[in-house]
């Protein structure tokens, strides 16, 4: 497992790898452009080559993009619709200029629309955007159950899926927050061994990418995505130990998306937390 955190990427794209190498991160995540702006980043080539020459001489071995929270694939809005795809292909795009594992992206929401009309709404996005693209793959966020946002289950992501045309590039994020407030509970080895032999049989573990790794401040099926500081919330210590000794979560990128001692995002400190769970679970499990 490749644990580390979501950095910033101002100053430059290669200042994510600076970042996350003081972080002791073996993999990082960031956002392509300012996460609630449309506004895109206007990278180029010379910030490509600065960004995978620093990657190649440091210790992160993966890096993960996150779209932007502005993106509604799920939209009956033709303006918004235009927007979102326009913002997911150029995600898309970057991540295939720096060799990205895969972008994430929140699917969308209903907005008081049907259901089945609005994931094939989000569907043709997605399937617009790869086409678009390159080679990146696009993982859909397992969300956290709220009434209206799409992923909620495996059923949903496995069905967006389907209709956005079930090619290769299309993968899983699991977080373990939205995970553990939607009502599954990830922080027993036996409960997280059948919960992943759901994902693997109804959408693949093939499919599955990277994770995110945050504890909860809300309570068990609560549906509530409030992010905690490893260990401090809902799920604690031995819950976070079974989530990152799941043996079939080896070599995935994991991030830390945690709020951070002082609200700034993860620390050091956190990370090496976090890498200290993981190992005291590999133990507890054998």
């Amino acid at each position: 497992m490749l644990i580390g955190a979501h950095v910033s990427t101002s100053g430059g794209l290669d200042k994510a790898i600076e970042r996350g190498t003081e972080l002791g991160c073996e993999s990082i995540q960031i956002f392509n452009q300012s996460p609630r702006m449309w506004r895109p980043t206007k990278y180029g080539p010379d910030d490509f080559a600065a960004f995978k020459e620093a990657m190649a001489d440091s210790p992160v071995e993966a890096v993960v993009l996150h779209a932007v929270y502005l993106i509604n694939c799920a939209t009956t809005d033709k303006e918004l619709r235009k927007k979102s795809l326009a913002s997911l292909t150029h995600a898309l795009r970057i991540g295939d200029a720096i060799g990205a594992a895969g972008v994430v992206l929140h699917p969308g929401a209903q907005k008081g629309e049907e259901l089945g009309p609005s994931i094939k709404r989000a569907a043709k996005v997605i399937a617009a955007a790869l086409k678009d693209s390159e080679k990146c793959p696009l993982l859909l966020e397992q969300t956290a159950g709220h009434k209206g946002l799409l992923g909620r289950d495996f059923d949903q992501t496995a069905e967006l899926i389907d209709l956005a045309g079930a090619g290769k590039r299309l993968g899983l994020c699991l977080d373990s927050c939205h995970l553990f407030v939607q009502g599954y509970d990830v922080t027993d080895p036996k409960h997280l061994g059948e919960i992943v032999d759901e994902a693997d049989e109804k959408v693949g573990l093939k499919r599955l990418h990277c994770l995110h790794v945050n504890d909860a401040a809300a309570p068990l099926g609560s549906c509530r995505d409030r992010h905690a500081n490893i260990g401090k919330g809902e799920m604690g210590k031995r819950g976070l130990e079974a989530f990152l000794s799941e043996p079939r979560f080896e070599g995935l990128p994991a991030t830390l998306e945690t709020p951070g001692p002082n609200k700034k995002g993860p620390d050091k400190k956190e990370v090496q937390a976090a890498k200290r769970l993981r190992k005291a679970g590999l133990k507890r499990r054998s």
